[in-house]
């Protein structure tokens, strides 16, 4: 695995390779922080990695708290916990570690402790982000331990205003971590169901960059070179965990879908968004279950560019039809239920999730502007399999 071992500094500072995480207290010295906030899930709180992460940091000198009242999709409530966990410790910085729900809610955390608004100020609506006293940001070490979100190389966070049911897009630039680690150890863990949404959530990432309709030619390239990742090692990383080189590939994989979304995201994202929301339901499940359902309806506008990444894939058929067959088959193979009837949504509210949809930032960005109506109409074909 030495060939997989390196430094980059796209888009961030990134640390790469087996064990790299062992780096992380020198990592800490490195961008000053002395006395870390260590957030993460509940989950992972338990387990034997985290707290011997913790121990390592500790036994070379630094002060460490641990924070993981996180829900597995954050909301208000957990960042501002979060926040005064961070001031009663008298911390200095954020190590963020985890999946999209950990990474979310930590940056959010390291934005909100050096300001006086209210969270919600700083929603990704218009200059919104000039509002934040930018100096008072806290350091951020990022450390993924699932292949999804992308969020370590994020300048945003989602985070779910409960009140109101919608997942509001926090944003700052300087909400990108300082650094990023990506070390394939800390996901062979993942059971395969979680492995799979999460790979499945990269996948959605990177396909919605590539069919948005906006000028970017280097968030294409690098969103279909991730897709090509995802093919080639998504379905080895669910079958054999303890796959490293699977495992490597897929966290840049996520990494670069991630990068390539600044180009836009769609449809997907925009009832994901909904949903998860409403239903708290993970949200790679929700991106894995709707794609074909959104590939078919944005079809009349994309079928250039995936004729393109067909081709790039070497697909047996080098067209929309090729593409989409490969998506059925790559979901079978993954084990990913097909409708939201098979993971317990109903249509009850079914034109309240067109409506948060159609108001969702990420509807932007779908290459076909979709109507309230036909984000139901999408919702209910997702949900009974039409």
């Amino acid at each position: 695995m030495d060939a997989f071992t390196a430094n980059w500094n796209y888009p961030t500072q990134m640390k790469v390779g087996v064990e790299r995480s062992k780096d992380l207290p020198d990592i800490c010295r490195m961008v000053g922080i002395q006395a870390p906030l260590f957030v993460t899930d509940p989950g992972l709180a338990e387990l034997p990695m985290t707290s011997a992460l913790i121990q390592r940091c500790e036994r070379q000198g630094h002060r460490v708290s641990l924070f993981s009242n996180i829900k597995s999709n954050p909301n208000g409530e957990n960042v501002i916990a979060g926040v005064q966990a961070f001031r009663a410790g008298r911390h200095d910085g954020v190590i963020a570690f985890g999946g999209g729900s950990a990474l979310d809610a930590a940056k959010a955390i390291a934005l909100m402790v050096g300001q006086d608004r209210a969270l919600w100020d700083f929603e990704d609506v218009g200059d919104n982000w000039l509002r934040v006293n930018a100096q008072g940001i806290a350091p951020t070490i990022a450390v993924p331990t699932t292949a999804g979100t992308g969020s370590e190389v994020g300048r945003a966070s989602v985070i779910t205003d409960e009140k109101s049911q919608v997942k509001r897009i926090i944003f700052h630039p300087d909400m990108l971590p300082n650094v990023v680690i990506l070390d394939p150890n800390l996901t062979v863990g993942l059971p395969p169901h979680i492995t799979a949404a999460t790979g499945m959530d990269a996948l959605s990432h990177a396909l919605e960059a590539l069919c948005a309709p906006f000028y970017h030619p280097m968030a294409e390239g690098i969103a279909i070179e991730a897709i090509r990742l995802v093919k080639e090692n998504l379905p080895l990383a669910v079958a054999q965990g303890d796959h490293l080189e699977a495992r490597m590939n897929m966290l840049v994989a996520s990494s670069m879908g991630a990068t390539a979304f600044q180009r836009g995201l769609g449809a997907m994202h925009a009832l994901a968004h909904a949903l998860g929301a409403m239903y708290d339901k993970h949200h790679g499940l929700l991106n894995a279950v709707l794609m074909p359902y959104v590939l078919k309806a944005n079809r009349v506008a994309i079928e250039k560019p995936i004729a393109r990444l067909a081709n790039y894939l070497q697909l047996s058929s080098s067209d929309f039809d090729g593409f989409y067959a490969w998506v059925i088959e790559l979901r079978q193979q993954l084990e990913i239920p097909h409708t939201f009837a098979d993971i317990g949504l109903d249509d009850q509210l079914a034109n309240l999730v067109g409506q948060k949809a159609y108001q969702d930032p990420s509807a932007g960005g779908n290459p076909i502007q979709f109507s309230e109506a036909e984000y139901t109409k999408l919702f209910l074909n997702a949900l009974h399999g039409a």
